[in-house]
């Protein structure tokens, strides 16, 4: 009788044995009650999408209770950007998550955590080199495309455009530059008189715009690298004496200013432009669970104008 017990246990024990050896790392932690930590150095919170951006991968991962999520402002600042991954690492983080302010400054630091044997998913922002597990973002080139597409459209082939670039040492800022420019380029009535760094913030463009208007440039049309520099740049055509109607207005991200100005006339159009941060915080589940996952991961955008507005969420 005893036999026969020893014998049962025996192999319920070699069977839960099998089982542990094919559980997936979350699965473990479940069994262990070991929690992961997923870290998320941000660049600048102050900014409306970026704040946006780590909420939507806060909110995706509290779904989970054995995971636990940190993050970090650097207020702009890429040095304090960079201690901040380093500091995580430290902290002891199973994934990074990021969303690299300077390509060229922040690529060896991420590099570094990546050959450390710590998954690496960038948002929107790339590096220098492949030391990464995924990346995640909508497709800027083609946005900046057929931002250019509509306005010289819209502008029937002849006017002047004033950019306002993002974070110029942003690969988002690279891309939304190089393809409006190359697609513009093929009108040879349009012409781009000022490329205004304004870093994503509507501060900047304030300050962008008005220095356009006391240089006396002549300028037809905007086309902002995010809508929160086309609100910066309405709200200085105003404070000029300006109607922002009087403008063709173009945006990016499509957030709740952007579907009133279009509602409104103040803005012509913007292209949906997703914080891809709860993609990333799915990834990261996956990663955690053992699973394989695609190393480029493109989110879809549409553009938004008045025919369209009120059937588009707002990104936030």
């Amino acid at each position: 009788m005893h036999k026969r017990i020893f014998n049962a246990t025996s192999i319920m024990v070699a069977a839960l044995a099998l089982i542990l050896t094919h559980l997936s790392p979350m699965a473990e932690a479940l069994a262990d009650d070991h929690i992961f930590t997923v870290g998320f150095p941000q660049d600048n919170m102050s900014n409306d999408w970026r704040r946006a951006q780590v909420m939507a991968v806060k909110t995706e991962l509290e779904k989970h209770a054995s995971i636990k999520f940190i993050f970090s402002d650097a207020h702009g600042d890429t040095t304090k950007n960079i201690q901040d991954i380093k500091d995580m690492v430290d902290y002891g983080i199973d994934i990074l998550i990021v969303s690299p302010r300077d390509i060229a400054a922040m690529t060896p630091v991420i590099a570094q955590v990546r050959k450390q044997g710590i998954p690496v998913i960038l948002l929107t922002q790339r590096i220098l080199t492949d030391d990464y597990t995924t990346f995640i973002s909508p497709r800027d080139d083609k946005i900046a495309m057929r931002a250019a597409q509509f306005m010289a459209s819209e502008l029937g082939g002849v006017g002047n455009i004033l950019i306002l670039q993002g974070i110029p040492s942003t690969t988002t800022a690279i891309k939304r530059t190089e393809g409006f420019l190359n697609e513009i380029a093929k009108h040879e009535d349009i012409q781009v008189v000022a490329l205004m760094p304004a870093n994503y913030l509507r501060s900047d463009a304030i300050k962008a715009v008005e220095k356009a208007l006391k240089d006396g440039l002549q300028f037809d049309a905007i086309y902002a690298q995010s809508d929160s520099m086309a609100s910066g740049a309405r709200m200085a055509l105003k404070n000029a004496g300006i109607e922002p109607r009087s403008k063709l207005i173009v945006g990016i991200d499509y957030i709740a200013e952007a579907r009133e100005a279009i509602r409104s006339g103040e803005q012509k159009a913007t292209f949906t432009y997703p914080t891809s941060g709860r993609e990333g915080a799915e990834l990261a589940v996956r990663i955690l669970k053992g699973e394989k996952v695609e190393r480029e991961i493109e989110v879809p955008s549409e553009m938004v104008t008045h025919a369209n507005v009120e059937h588009i969420e707002t990104i936030f």
